[in-house]
């Protein structure tokens, strides 16, 4: 079987914390309405700190753990939906900064399951190509650049911050699923900037059915989000399992997207799979899409809880919509 080895983890957070009741001094709010329903207690918003250079100092972290040298690193992959910029990457960015120069280097962005789809690519790459003998994957996030902070019911949700982790080729047990269904891409979404070159007679701009929402702000349909959500969790882990006989409820530890407490309680009821199996840290940072599951990742590992030969399952679903899951032995 040809599967990864992570050898490598890293995180980091914007040390500007905000709490539930900071939230409430500017939206019609409470501590206890946010965690009764979410899970959060607080999140870290960047006080200046860009996108790339916070998935930088995850990095950093990574390599150090690694104990490589970032000359031997041969692909960068970095996942995120708030780049700093239209171009270049934050990968090459990233690729530069730290001193991968024998590297490759590219953003992906599948929203919150973006970590899932980096860490698969990654292991692609390395079954590809023998030359190639670590994969750098990144991801971070800049929420609040895309956050209506006038609009309580999304405001309350999201975070800033950055994980990362290096990978070896391995034997070790490895499986994945990914899928996508795009109609669903109008229940969340954010708008881009449209051209608005000197030639223009049309003055709507065509998104698509359904996305007229176009300030640049995170546009959610919660209840739509929710049902998809709550599904994708174990319908993605499953077939994971499926490919390679496992059966998912014998992993050691699941890894979720931290999206709200109360999507991963009615998943892991639905699934059967209790809930002291998941790794779970959204009271501390919010939802930090593509993020999320390399933060949790990497203080796990770091605290203990998470351990050589362990079995773990990499589970996420956001934006796109967007599912994935890895199975893969730690």
């Amino acid at each position: 079987m040809f599967g990864i080895n992570i050898i490598g983890t890293g995180s980091y957070a914007p040390e500007l914390k905000i709490t539930n009741d900071d939230m409430a001094k500017i939206v019609e709010t409470n501590d206890e309405w946010i965690s009764t329903r979410t899970g959060i207690k607080s999140r870290h918003y960047t006080n200046g700190e860009t996108t790339w250079k916070m998935g930088l100092k995850a990095a950093e972290k990574a390599v150090e753990a690694a104990g490589i040298s970032p000359e031997e690193i041969g692909l960068v992959i970095f996942s995120t939906i708030t780049n700093d910029f239209l171009t270049p990457s934050c990968a090459c960015l990233v690729q530069d900064a730290i001193g991968a120069k024998n590297a490759a280097a590219f953003d992906l962005n599948a929203a919150c399951s973006g970590f899932v789809y980096s860490l698969d690519t990654a292991k692609r790459f390395l079954q590809t190509d023998d030359d190639l003998k670590y994969v750098l994957v990144v991801s971070a996030e800049v929420l609040s650049r895309i956050v209506d902070f006038n609009d309580r019911s999304t405001c309350i949700l999201f975070g800033d911050g950055a994980g990362a982790v290096v990978v070896e080729r391995s034997e070790k047990m490895y499986s994945s699923y990914l899928s996508a269904d795009g109609n669903g891409g109008k229940v969340l979404y954010a708008t881009a900037n449209f051209p608005t070159h000197p030639f223009r007679t049309n003055d709507a701009d065509d998104f698509g059915e359904g996305m007229d929402r176009q300030d640049g702000y995170l546009f959610q349909d919660g209840k739509e989000v929710y049902k998809f959500a709550t599904k994708a969790l174990p319908t993605a882990s499953s077939k994971a399992a499926e490919k390679i006989g496992f059966d998912i409820k014998d992993a050691d530890w699941f890894i979720p997207h931290q999206a709200n407490i109360r999507i991963i309680e009615t998943a892991a009821k639905n699934f059967g799979v209790s809930m002291d199996k998941f790794i779970i840290n959204l009271d501390k940072y919010g939802n930090t899409s593509s993020a999320s599951m390399p933060i949790a990742f990497d203080e796990a590992v770091r605290d203990g809880r998470i351990k050589k030969g362990q079995k773990l399952c990499f589970v996420g679903f956001g934006a796109g919509l967007t599912m994935g899951a890895i199975i893969c032995e730690y």
